[in-house]
């Protein structure tokens, strides 16, 4: 054997422990630590979004995005990881990403939770490659302690979004361009 090969062979079996270490997903906590995330924002937002409770136990599925952050100078981005619930079990993982363009200035974290009110909503976002957040979803506002006003016109939406927890500079929260893929956690 050459010194070459002896020294490349040293090398990489050198090499081998420090590549098992780095984070590459395998054999990772990710998954417990987005559902421990998504348990607890979903607590949160029972207890204080009057009305939320009521919409999940109605909703085909849910997809819990606990913490997404977002951040602008004239051109800005978000990106959040969260979990997609049916029937209180989690059945698949989510990534949250957008961008954005304008006069903008600060930076942002809320968590939303997006009820998917009909099995057809809930089956097209589950088979599509990439969803992103478009007309068909409507908006529930809290407003000052109030209820959200389920009734039987908002239980027909296809997709209702709930944003809340906000913390940060930028003014107001949208999920307008919000691209959502499923990922492996």
């Amino acid at each position: 054997m050459s010194s070459l090969s002896r020294r490349n062979f040293v090398i990489t079996g050198a090499s081998l422990p420090l590549l098992a270490a780095c984070g590459n997903g395998v054999n990772s906590r990710a998954a417990q630590r987005i559902d421990a995330r998504v348990d607890a924002a979903t607590e949160f937002m029972y207890r204080e979004v009057p009305g939320s409770e009521e919409l999940s136990f109605n909703a085909a599925g849910i997809l819990v995005m606990p913490l997404i952050t977002e951040a602008g100078l004239g051109i800005g981005g978000s990106y959040g990881r969260g979990a997609l619930r049916v029937n209180g079990v989690t059945v698949d993982y989510y990534s949250a990403i957008a961008g954005t363009f304008g006069l903008q200035i600060g930076a942002q974290q809320y968590a939303h939770t997006l009820f998917f009110m009909t099995e057809e909503s809930l089956r097209d976002f589950r088979t599509s490659s990439g969803w992103a957040v478009g007309g068909d979803v409507r908006y529930a506002v809290n407003d000052r302690g109030g209820s959200l006003g389920v009734d039987t016109t908002v239980l027909t939406d296809p997709v209702i979004a709930v944003i809340y927890g906000q913390a940060g500079l930028i003014v107001g929260a949208t999920l307008d361009g919000t691209r959502y893929t499923r990922i492996l956690p």
